[in-house]
Formats: C-alpha cells, sequence, structure tokens
C-alpha cells in the first residue's frame, strides 16, 4: 500500500473515530483538522456513504441509523423502551379521531397500548398493527392495502397511495429511522419515504415517537423536516439541549414519564 493509500485508510478511519464519538462531522472542520481541501473530504465521506459507514448530509456526514430488521426483528428489540414510548404517546390521541398508524415497532407497540375503552377509527398499512388494532373493540380498523414490503412490515406503492387519497387523518403516528434537526425524518426505502411522507402531508397533526439511539442519525430517504412534525415522544435521557432546539422549530416535545 503506497503512502496515498495509507493517509486516505487513516483519515476515512479518523472519521468514523469522529462519528462514533460526537454523532456528526463537518467537512469544513475536518478539511481544516487534516490539512486538506473541502473536496478531498466531501470525496472522502461519499466513499465512506458508499461503503455504508456513514450518511451524508448537508455539509457533512451522520451515522447511520441502527434501525435495520425487519418489523418482526425490531419488535423483539427494547421492548420496555418502546413500552414507554407508547403509554406516553396514548395520552396524545383524542379519542373519536382518525388516527393513521403507519408500519413501524415502537408504533406497533402504541397499537397494543390503546386502552380497550377508547373509541378511534384507526388507519394503518401494516397487517401486524391492523392485528393489534382488532383486539380494541372500540376501534374501527382501516387497512391500507397494495404490495407489503417485509422488510419495512407494510404496504407501499401505488395502491396504497390510492388507498389513502380519500383520507385525512386527525393524527399521523410516523415510523423513522432516523431523526435529526439537518436531515429530518429519514428512512431506509425509497417508496416507503415517498408513502410516509404522502400520508403526513395529509395529516392534520404528525407524531414521532422514537427511542434516542434514532436521535442525530440519518437514513438515505428524507420524509419530512423537523418543522413539519408537529409532536415528537422520546425518552427519558434525551439530551434537554437537544430538545430545547426541535421546539424552536415548532416541535412539541413530550419526555416518556417525565416533563415536557
Amino acid at each position: 500500500m503506497n503512502a496515498n493509500e495509507m493517509l486516505l485508510g487513516e483519515r476515512q478511519n479518523a472519521i468514523s473515530r469522529k462519528l462514533m464519538a460526537h454523532g456528526r462531522v463537518l467537512a469544513a472542520e475536518l478539511a481544516s483538522e487534516f490539512g486538506v481541501s473541502e473536496d478531498t473530504v466531501r470525496r472522502d465521506l461519499r466513499e465512506m456513504a458508499a461503503a455504508g459507514l456513514c450518511e451524508r448530509v448537508y455539509g457533512g456526514a451522520l451515522p447511520i441509523s441502527p434501525a435495520g430488521g425487519s418489523l418482526t426483528h425490531r419488535a423483539t428489540v427494547a421492548r420496555d423502551r418502546k413500552q414507554a414510548l407508547a403509554i406516553a404517546t396514548v395520552a396524545q390521541i383524542v379519542p373519536g379521531s382518525t388516527v393513521f398508524f403507519d408500519a413501524g415497532s415502537t408504533n406497533l407497540a402504541i397499537a397494543a397500548a390503546l386502552p380497550i375503552d377508547m373509541a378511534l377509527t384507526a388507519v394503518t398499512n401494516a397487517p401486524a398493527i391492523a392485528a393489534a388494532l382488532l383486539e380494541k373493540p372500540l376501534v374501527n380498523v382501516i387497512l391500507v392495502g397494495g404490495l407489503v414490503d417485509r422488510q419495512v412490515g407494510g404496504a407501499l406503492g401505488a395502491k396504497a397511495m390510492r388507498d389513502m387519497e380519500s383520507l385525512s387523518p386527525d393524527l399521523c403516528i410516523l415510523g423513522v429511522c432516523g431523526v435529526d434537526l439537518t436531515a429530518g425524518v429519514t428512512v431506509f426505502g425509497f417508496e416507503d419515504a415517498e408513502f410516509k411522507r404522502f400520508v403526513a402531508l395529509k395529516s392534520r397533526q404528525v407524531l414521532v415517537a422514537a427511542t434516542s439511539d434514532k436521535f442525530g442519525t440519518a437514513a438515505p430517504h428524507g420524509v419530512i423536516s423537523v418543522s413539519d412534525c408537529q409532536c415528537l415522544v422520546v425518552e427519558r435521557d434525551a439530551d434537554p439541549e437537544m430538545l430545547i432546539h426541535y421546539r424552536e422549530r415548532g416541535c412539541r416535545t413530550i419526555v416518556a414519564g417525565g416533563a415536557a
């Protein structure tokens, strides 16, 4: 390996360490630190993103979201934490309203946590969530159809979007893979992002409930900006300073098991 290749490898390793330590890197700061041009750093970030080592955002990069795997697998991860988020989210749901439950393991926990005596019209594109909602006798369930994406755990594509055209939910509980002040709400799949964006724009309010490991991370496809999310439900260990920045963007914050 020649000297240039060694320098390239060392530089990208250093970038990876900074991402792990700080959760974000800026191209201008890296260029100054390494004594190279911003174009060189941007090329490093492009190569790292192509290798799945980071997600590029304007001005730099973020760590890749940890929210991978099938819905069945994700539902087994961090159950207690998702249950706490679910309880806090249910308190934000108005009885008698129409709520869209997007595919997602946290949203599955929210559906299961609905009180048995809550009347609701629930819409979902996720068969597993529909099954959980059918256990609630006062919930009318509308299942959005189409080809079910196994990774997402929900129906996506043209048929699903046609099913949503005649609906205007009072609340959209959006499933996410990453949340960041700059990158916004992001997910791994292109069609998933397109469907989520369509539903969010048709809904009167958007709520996101997310575990702490999703904050400051990004997936390849953007859904909505933070300012388009009216309510954010977070875990008790969420950084208070971070929450201030979200509130400055017009996003109300609810801390599961704590104060807003």
